[in-house]
């Protein structure tokens, strides 16, 4: 990235009290971490341990050579560019048509991330909370977390999600801490690492694709280049993008080795029915990952463990739902030219956002996380591809991007043919699919590299 630390950052260059503010470079890190991370790689971790060790493999590698450098190389970017959102940004590099797609892509992709991050915290919460009425059930909580997400959209971010994000990012960490503890002293064992390439899902789910698209955050996911803009918009120094961008993700993907290993011990450990750890998990479960976390913590930490859990799960999915209506504003702000500075043009473009959200929470909740995890691939496959052109546009080494998007452009298609949401082919038709798709990918890319970019650019750089 040729990273310059003289390089005034657009916390400065651009400063306006609301979204541009420069601020401390650890309170950006954990910023940037909970936007990141909220129950994704707590929730995934545990479902995606049902297929077995293969898992362990997917966050690792996955997390350093995939989901690092997506978020790395998007916040890079986006702060070279004076912080610009995500369509703005594959829009320059990919051109109008793609600016466009991406707009709308991005704003479907945020609204289904608050509404999901609305009613998961919600219903967790009125669980824990039981009350008779209205007063602390599930719409009450609703309305008090979509009230939340108003004032965290309008407000400027050192005002309340500057000030909270710290606190809550210190939980969900030392959380994963105790974890670790657990599964250390704790009776049960993990599955060997040496079964990895057998697929161990109690239903036969296909390993290859859905593992991947099961474990999005802890591996990688198109949502956090949609995060990385409001936090390139307040660091203070573009060196420190390694430890904010890089950093964060690879905590996150640790996170995620914490709870898959510590979800599949305590479900060995468990009294239910089961002739494997991986159907125990399932039935005890029940379709619900938050019923192992709340019996992990309580088992393992105690009662503090099951304080921890009501604010580790149920409230740090909050932290990610009040940032995707924050991002879905300043994209909406960007391709409009509609400055932020007044909060009548910030309720402006927020109010609509809500609106679209409201009228999604009577959407069938199964359906509309299978949508929101394929539409989350999608966008990092997108992003890949954007930062490979943008390297390779200036003559910088692309293959750290290339290799990347190929794989995920091979899972994101594999998947759709095969899933019940997409064309429900057999897996073998799927993968021949997917090969080919990727196949014609990489041979557009090099023919652009070829024709375009080696006449045009090459001399240039």
């Amino acid at each position: 990235m040729g990273v310059k630390a003289d390089r005034q950052t657009p916390a400065y260059t651009l400063s306006d009290g609301v979204d541009y503010i420069p601020m401390p470079t650890w309170k950006v890190y954990l910023i940037q971490f909970l936007n990141i991370a909220g129950t994704g790689p707590i929730f995934g971790a545990i479902l995606g341990i049902m297929f077995g060790p293969a898992a362990f493999i997917w966050i690792v590698f996955g997390c350093i050579f995939i989901g690092a450098v997506h978020d790395y190389f998007s916040g890079m970017y986006s702060i070279r560019r004076d912080g610009l959102s995500l369509p703005e940004l594959v829009g320059e590099e990919l051109g109008v048509g793609m600016r466009l797609v991406m707009r709308i892509f991005s704003l479907v992709l945020l609204v289904l991330v608050g509404v999901v991050f609305v009613r998961t915290p919600a219903d967790l919460i009125a669980v824990l909370t039981p009350t008779d009425g209205f007063w602390g059930g599930s719409v009450f909580w609703l309305v008090v977390i979509l009230l939340y997400y108003i004032l965290a959209t309008l407000l400027p971010v050192d005002k309340l999600i500057g000030n909270i994000y710290p606190l809550f990012g210190a939980v969900l960490l030392f959380m994963a801490v105790g974890v670790i503890v657990g599964i250390c002293v704790q009776p049960g064992t993990i599955p060997e690492v040496t079964e990895a390439f057998t697929n161990h899902h109690p239903k036969g789910t296909p390993l290859l694709p859905c593992l991947f698209i099961t474990i999005a955050c802890g591996a990688v996911s198109g949502f956090h280049s949609t995060q990385t803009p409001l936090m390139a918009r307040c660091l203070k120094n573009e060196k420190h993008g390694r430890i904010v961008f890089y950093g964060a993700m690879i905590t996150e993907g640790i996170v995620a080795l914490i709870w898959a290993a510590g979800a599949i011990k305590f479900a060995d450990s468990l009294g239910v029915a089961g002739d494997t750890p991986y159907e125990k998990l399932m039935n005890y479960m029940d379709g619900n990952p938050a019923n192992i976390v709340y019996a992990l913590c309580e088992s393992w930490l105690g009662a503090l463990g099951a304080v921890l859990a009501i604010i580790g799960v149920a409230i740090a999915p909050i932290t990610s739902g009040d940032t995707a209506f924050r991002s879905a504003r300043l994209i909406a702000s960007d391709f409009l030219h509609l400055k932020q500075d007044k909060i009548v043009k910030r309720l402006l473009l927020a109010l609509p956002l809500f609106s679209v959200a409201i009228a999604l929470f009577f959407m069938d909740f199964e359906k509309l996380w299978r949508y929101f995890a394929w539409t989350n691939q999608t966008l990092a496959c997108i992003v890949l591809w954007t930062m490979a052109v943008a390297q390779s546009r200036r003559c910088k080494p692309y293959n750290l991007c290339l290799y990347p998007a190929l794989f995920m452009t091979f899972i994101c298609s594999t998947y759709i043919m095969v899933a019940g949401e997409g064309f429900e082919l057999p897996p073998v038709t799927g993968y021949i699919i997917g090969a080919v798709i990727t196949v014609l990918a990489f041979t557009g890319f090099e023919y652009w590299i070829i024709t375009v970019r080696d006449k045009k650019y090459k001399k240039a750089n």
